[in-house]
């Protein structure tokens, strides 16, 4: 029987005060960490027909959050960014995977966190009860949305859920009863599952995240920090820090006032501040003196798709169309992934994929600012277009080198006015839908009408590069870049400019003068090694330092 009141009852008499009474561990009542059990809440106890019947009783009383919800960038899809000047976010920008979300809104909102919002040409939803509470808060773990329902959860079990599986009849009461913080099943329902599949966009965040070894995620391994995503995307009034579109790439105030816990940024500096590494050892030191030119994430990450769930590091939409001898669209999985699973290589629907698990990351010097590509920018087809391209340069002061999951694309353009396009791809009841008739002349035009953009009428395919940054799926420190991955002449970095790298060219000016710098010490060390060997021998014995 373990006796927890020992240690403070010595102290208490220690310090003068009175003994504390002693708690035996088989007595001590089981807390609840929350300070509601909403299982008890009669606006709860009902059977609910819909997710906006949960978010009005929720809004009962949480009066405000609705109202919060609707001013973050997680129900908007839109983001003004402040340096560059470009309107961004889901609802405006174009990429490498399925391209858009005009004209293809009840399959691409179906993972928005509210309910309904079928039409990019107007706004979200204004009702509060479109709001989807329980998206974000519910723990029962049954909880989840249709992949075609504009966000909406499946009522019978038809079709398919976000991740894919197929679906089933939610049970929402269980979820209004059981609603708690959000973990990272929460979070990862949509995240994990971008760009169509299970860690198809962002290299870094798959299913595997889940319940992740130390050696896949030592912040989220269960057996490590056990970190939720709030742990480091802290939340302030539903607004989380942490953006892909205005990311701190450094973060110079580190942590910040002793004892706070800062909650504007999710930078590795605001817990780990900016001299991360033992300064008691010479190899710290050195390590230290790297943090202002190289991210946290450079060395810590040394390869992403990590735990046995590859990432598409390739797609060409230029040759999706192919009908087999019968006539039927082909498909092809000739790719297993490291948990097992067979991918699919071709798809009629979409083209041709290629995978990639424990990647190397792209390196690139970066500010934090990236630049999208917009329909309404001209764009040189004979080279490989940048979807968004990386702002920074080794002289400015502020960037640091980063990794990136740099995404290859083949992808269909405005061959009259070298514009990106917008696509209409789903829509399983419309004429115009790729991937229900297969004619790019209807899907183009339907999409960039959906749009509202010019289109010539003439169409192609550029090759593209997207650009993703890595800063999930960190490795346990032993597992970090070490230093010769890097300092060598065909390492990491080779192909990033803007900087000298000793090591990196050992028959240059620099690198033989480093050469002779390090023979010189080396031989100063040899000489006074020898000539105190030669006096202690002179004296006839031995000496003990």
């Amino acid at each position: 029987m373990r006796y927890l009141g020992l240690m403070p009852a010595v102290l208490a008499c220690a310090l003068g005060g009175a003994m504390a009474p002693a708690v035996w561990a088989q007595d001590a009542p089981q807390i609840s960490e929350s300070t509601a059990d909403h299982s008890k809440f009669e606006a709860l106890q009902k059977d609910f027909a819909s997710g906006p019947e949960v978010t009005e009783a929720c809004l009962s009383c949480h009066t405000e959050a609705a109202t919060q919800v609707k001013h973050s960038v997680h129900w908007t899809w839109e983001f003004d960014n402040p340096t560059t000047g470009q309107t961004l976010g889901k609802s405006h920008v174009l990429n490498s995977f399925c391209g858009n979300v005009a004209s293809n809104e009840a399959r691409c909102t179906s993972c928005h966190v509210g309910y309904g919002w079928d039409d990019m040409d107007q706004p979200p939803p204004a009702q509060d009860a479109a709001v989807d509470c329980l998206v974000c808060h519910d723990t029962s773990g049954q909880y989840t949305k249709l992949a075609t329902g504009a966000g909406h959860p499946p009522m019978a079990a038809k079709g398919k859920t976000i991740t894919g599986a197929d679906a089933w009849v939610v049970d929402l009461k269980e979820a209004a009863q059981s609603v708690g913080a959000p973990g990272r099943e929460n979070c990862g329902g949509c995240h994990f599952y971008g760009g169509g599949g299970d860690n198809v966009k962002h290299g870094d965040l798959s299913s595997a995240l889940y319940h992740p070894t130390v050696d896949v995620d030592v912040h989220m391994a269960e057996d490590g920090a056990n970190f939720t995503c709030s742990s480091c995307h802290h939340s302030d009034k539903h607004v989380f820090a942490g953006s892909r579109y205005d990311v701190h790439a450094t973060d110079p105030e580190g942590t910040g006032q002793p004892g706070m816990v800062r909650q504007d940024v999710a930078t590795c500096e605001s817990c780990h501040g900016d001299t991360p590494h033992d300064m008691l050892t010479v190899q710290g030191v050195k390590l230290n003196d790297h943090t202002d030119r190289v991210a946290c994430q450079t060395c810590h990450i040394p390869s992403f798709a990590r735990g046995g769930v590859a990432t598409k590091t390739r797609w060409d939409w230029s040759t999706a169309g192919k009908m087999d001898e019968h006539g039927h669209p082909m498909h092809l999985s000739e790719y297993t992934q490291g948990n097992g699973k067979e991918l699919h290589t071709y798809l009629a629907t979409k083209g041709d994929f290629e995978y990639g698990e424990d990647v190397l990351p792209h390196y690139a010097w970066f500010n934090g600012q990236v630049e999208y590509t917009t329909a309404d920018m001209t764009i040189d087809p004979t080279g490989i277009v940048e979807v968004n391209k990386i702002a920074g340069s080794s002289e400015d002061g502020r960037s640091r080198i980063w990794p990136f999951k740099r995404m290859e694309g083949r992808q269909a353009y405005d061959a009259g006015l070298n514009h990106l396009v917008y696509s209409n791809v789903w829509g399983p009841t419309t004429d115009t839908a790729f991937w229900t008739n297969f004619d790019w002349g209807k899907a183009i035009e339907a999409g960039m009408k959906a749009a509202g953009a010019e289109y010539s009428g003439e169409y192609g395919f550029v090759d593209t590069y997207m650009y993703w940054p890595i800063t999930h799926m960190v490795a346990p420190s032993e597992d970090a870049v070490a230093c010769e991955e890097c300092h060598s002449s065909d390492g990491r970095l080779a192909n990033l400019a803007g900087f000298y790298m000793p090591g990196s060219q050992p028959f240059s000016i620099g690198g033989i003068l480093g050469i002779l710098v390090f023979v010189a010490m080396a031989g100063g060390v040899l000489l006074h090694t020898t000539l105190r060997i030669i006096a202690r021998g002179g004296k006839g014995g031995t000496t003990h330092d």
